[in-house]
């Protein structure tokens, strides 16, 4: 009896320990979860975010602040999905006209417009600082918005970009800044003037902030470099190169008597055509950072000749880079972090769009049934209140080719192109569109649907479940170009690249001649000239009936037989080393034709000079009964050193 007593005294005792202990409130709780975020504990922050949830489920606008805030660890711990999933949620249930909710809403807005702008998504993230601008409360808060909203939409919508950098000097006219934050927006406005074409400003801005930075002095931070960077390539394409020499000098690029800057491992520029439609003419300079292990931090489109998806196309291409561990440690430190490379793309094995391919079967089906699509307007940013316009003007049954308009335009955000693709899909099955067509847009919405689409593994892990879903399983053409647009994304797994392709070739319902098994025979040909097979790569470019003119499917390339090549006045003079990745034909009678460089660094110097070089070499004559041309797209480097 006496034991029992003793429990129940216990048990009491316990139960009055948890009566003197009352729950945390939620307000204590959302202040210690505030705190967590301020702090470098996001795990913990998270898991106080994720603990208030429950709690205030029934509250939507409690709900929404937590979750606006919750993304922020999000992204901090690099859940980039979640993040976005959660800064939208949040938005939705914030009330529009609660003013007292405008910093909440302006952070939403402007951690989106980070994510996307990291991304490269780039008119997402100019949709997104627009946003934020609207919601902004300071003229800092202002600033930090229009500031990003000229950096990207200068890539998607030059005349917001314009119109971005007018109300920013307004607002700088009237607000008091400091000299690093008048350099950011001078900056900005001479990458935006370079890219629409107006050198004499781009020179003026890049140079004011220069100034603002302390001028050309021999302290020097990642600022410094991209602001005088920005003056010598106003210059260099000025033609002012004597006077760009000085502004080039001054950013470390191409004076390295420390180490060595050299071709990553993987510093392949894009193919020509692909999704991007590049051109052999087109050129780009794109900025980025190299991590410790050799992997692309960030990449951003500084200049580009060719359209503004050109810079994106290119820019995306330098995401993928990579330099080997004992490259990046010859490396000086302060080149790997605001690296310049022009860049043209690649023609050793051009190949078509696969999407835009499936694409043309929906248009000739569209056109078929009476309801043509559209041309591409020549300026998609204008165009589209009028393309938007259509798309809620038509009837319920005629929604396709407004929807496809909208889809064409570069300017759109990429959630709203997901939900516009979505929604065209849709109509296309009710229509019983071909499945090819239906396929083109299945991709467009799932890839669109995805904040980090470029991250290794994304591509696949969205993708692939298709192949066995109905009605792509039951297509040929579209089980193959699903299987192409893997193998594509398998570029450093040869064995799974080499098996997709095999499906693609191996399938009896795919027709001999169709595109799709063409492509897939290139890319083994591709394929086995890396692993220098030259016998598997000349079968099977045998296989698609074109002219076999890539060197490696011809046999062996032809015989070097002189180099030559000489250092230019200019950049010896200025005591600046460089490379460049060139690639030309080779004539039947040993001559190199069509010379030109695909990568070269520093900027503009040494291109002419790489293009020359290779002009000069001399091959051994080769018998090439297709024709003249032995060799198509050859590819060698040129490194230009001086003895120290």
């Amino acid at each position: 009896m006496r034991i029992e007593m003793g429990v129940l005294a216990t048990m009491l005792a316990i139960g009055s320990a948890a009566v003197a202990q009352p729950q945390r409130s939620v307000q204590q709780d959302f202040e210690a979860a505030t705190a967590l975020s301020a702090g470098d504990d996001h795990a913990a922050a998270l898991a106080a975010w994720q603990a208030l949830e429950p709690r205030v489920a029934a509250k939507p606008r409690s709900r929404g602040i937590v979750l606006v805030r919750k993304s922020r660890d999000l992204v901090a711990l690099k859940r980039y999905d979640e993040a976005v999933a959660a800064t939208r949620e949040g938005l939705a249930l914030l009330p529009t006209g609660d003013k007292t909710l405008s910093a909440d809403r302006f952070d939403a807005y402007l951690n989106l417009a980070g994510l996307d702008q990291q991304t490269l998504d780039y008119a997402s993230a100019a949709d997104a600082y627009r946003h934020a601008e609207q919601e902004a409360a300071t003229a800092g808060e202002r600033l930090a918005a229009l500031r990003g909203l000229i950096r990207t939409a200068t890539f998607t919508d030059p005349a917001t970009a314009t119109a971005a950098a007018a109300r920013a000097d307004a607002v700088i006219a009237a607000t008091p800044i400091d000299n690093p934050l008048a350099a950011d927006f001078a900056s900005a406005k001479a990458v935006l003037a370079l890219n629409t074409g107006n050198l004499p400003v781009a020179t003026a801005e890049a140079m004011r902030a220069v100034k603002l930075l302390g001028g050309l002095t021999e302290k020097t931070d990642l600022r410094d470099v991209a602001a005088r960077s920005n003056v010598a390539l106003a210059m260099l394409l000025a033609g002012r190169k004597d006077e760009a020499r000085h502004y080039m000098a001054m950013t470390g690029a191409g004076r390295m008597p420390d180490g060595q800057f050299d071709l990553g491992a993987a510093m392949t520029p894009p193919d020509c055509g692909g999704e991007a439609g590049l051109k052999p003419e087109q050129l780009a300079v794109v900025q980025f950072s190299i991590a410790d292990d050799g992997s692309v931090l960030l990449a951003e489109p500084i200049y580009a000749e060719g359209g503004r998806t050109v810079a994106l196309a290119f820019a995306r291409a330098a995401r993928q880079w990579a330099w080997s561990a004992e490259q990046v440690k010859a490396i000086p430190s302060f080149l790997r972090y605001n690296a310049r490379v022009e860049l043209r793309c690649n023609m050793a094995f051009p190949r078509p769009s696969i999407t835009d391919g499936l694409l043309a079967d929906l248009t000739r089906w569209s056109a078929e049934r009476g309801a043509p699509m559209a041309d591409a307007p020549e300026n998609p940013a204008q165009a589209l209140a009028g393309q938007r316009a259509a798309l809620a003007a038509a009837p319920p049954a005629g929604k396709l080719p407004a929807l496809i308009a909208l889809l064409n335009s570069p300017v759109v955000p990429r959630e709203e192109r997901a939900q516009f693709a979505a929604e065209a899909l849709q109509a296309a099955r009710a229509a019983q569109a071909p499945v090819t067509g239906q396929l083109a847009l299945d991709l467009d919405a799932r890839l669109n649907g995805v904040a980090d689409q470029w991250r290794p593994g994304t591509f696949r892990r969205v993708v692939a479940p298709l192949l066995d879903q109905q009605p792509y399983a039951g297509d040929p053409r579209a089980r193959a170009a699903l299987r192409l647009l893997l193998a594509d994304e398998e570029r450093n797994a040869s064995d799974r690249m080499a098996a997709l392709l095999g499906q693609v070739v191996d399938d009896p319902a795919l027709p001999a001649d169709d595109a799709l098994r063409t492509g897939a025979q290139i890319r083994l040909a591709s394929l086995a000239q890396r692993r220098g097979d030259d016998a598997a790569a000349k079968a099977a470019f045998d296989k698609t009936g074109l002219t076999a003119s890539q060197c490696a499917l011809v046999g062996d390339a032809p015989r070097m037989l002189h180099s030559g090549g000489s250092f230019p006045e200019e950049a010896l003079s200025w005591g600046f080393e460089g490379w460049t990745r060139t690639q030309y034909d080779i004539a039947a009678n040993g001559h190199v034709l069509n010379a030109r460089a695909i990568v070269s660094y520093p900027p503009f110097i040494f291109t002419k000079a790489g293009a020359a070089t290779a002009s000069g070499l001399v091959y051994a004559k080769t018998y090439r009964p297709e024709g003249a041309l032995a060799c198509g797209a050859n590819t060698s480097n040129v490194k230009f050193r001086i003895p120290h």
